[in-house]
């Protein structure tokens, strides 16, 4: 299994264990780096600083030849953190960093000097071009099979036009839950791909383990798309409560969302309060269930350690 991918991050296998808020961690990292793939963890998931720069140190320190790691960073507005964020994974060093829902023109520009990739999260060819112009290593090709925040189009439609349209390397997120959909994405010319919701029933997640066994239990069809985490479409597992409060943003916040002085704001706000609730469901048992995933959970038969899951990407 040999793709760009694998040069790009010197990786045995062209896959990267996606960052996902809350459930990333350094132990499901370090057992992706063992097992030959990229793992991410969001910057956002350490609290502080200090914390922020412990993992790297860990993880640096049992980094092992054919594994990769890097941080995924929110370079817009909502993120007060981006900055100092960036300044420590410069400072201490990282092998990639994945940019999201914003401009990636400053992180490029401080990460390339200290030789640190940048990947950019994109949804459509316009913003691939410009991340491409802005010297991004690659585009990661967020597609409409992705979990949590995802894009508009297919797969294989997305892969096909960027691959067509842009020179650096496209990485295809969403829609992955066994080896035969790694081998789809890399037909379609994708240069790896980004493997996330697979993970959240991982032992070393450490999210609840009725989150995990949710991931079992629910499949694709269980999937819905939600306005009432962060103000964006995200994708969720349509529990009793998801149906009971509904996924559609509330009367006041469409009408507000329609001002362009207030809309910043109105996101922020929601971004805060459903942030809020992902976290306590994630963490703690509450009836409140608002489990973030993607259809790929639809290959979830079992809670298994981090390295049967990859055993499970990679082996036919």
């Amino acid at each position: 299994m040999t793709a760009q991918l694998n040069e790009l991050l010197k990786i045995n296998y062209p896959i990267i264990q996606a960052p996902m808020f809350l459930v990333s961690n350094t132990a499901m990292v370090i057992e992706a780096m063992k097992s030959g793939i990229a793992g991410c963890i969001p910057a956002l998931n350490y609290r502080t600083l200090e914390e922020l720069r412990s993992a790297i140190s860990e993880l640096k320190a049992n980094k092992v030849e054919g594994g990769a790691f890097g941080f995924n960073l929110i370079v817009n507005k909502s993120n007060i953190k981006y900055k100092s964020q960036l300044e420590v994974l410069c400072e201490e060093g990282c092998d990639f960093i994945i940019t999201s829902l914003g401009s990636p023109e400053e992180t490029i520009k401080q990460a390339h000097k200290v030789g640190i990739k940048v990947f950019c999260d994109v949804v459509d060819l316009k913003f691939a071009q410009k991340v491409e112009a802005l010297g991004a290593d690659a585009a990661i090709a967020v597609n409409n099979e992705a979990g949590g925040h995802r894009g508009g189009l297919s797969p294989e439609d997305l892969i096909k036009t960027l691959t067509q349209n842009i020179s650096i390397p496209v990485i295809s997120a969403g829609g992955v839950g066994c080896r035969a959909d790694v081998d789809k994405m890399l037909s379609y010319g994708a240069a790896g791909v980004s493997v996330g919701s697979p993970f959240i029933a991982s032992t070393e997640a450490n999210v609840t383990e009725e989150y995990k066994q949710a991931c079992v239990d629910y499949g694709a069809k269980d999937i819905v798309v939600t306005e009432r985490i962060s103000g964006t479409p995200c994708t969720v597992i349509n529990t009793p409560y998801v149906q009971k409060v509904g996924t559609k943003a509330t009367w006041l916040e469409s009408i507000l969302n329609k001002n362009k002085k207030l809309k910043k704001w109105v996101k922020m706000i929601r971004f805060s309060i459903g942030m809020r609730a992902t976290e306590k469901a994630a963490k703690g048992v509450t009836y409140k269930t608002v489990w973030v995933a993607g259809p790929s959970i639809e290959h979830t038969e079992a809670i298994l350690p981090t390295k049967e899951i990859i055993k499970n990407l990679i082996s036919k």
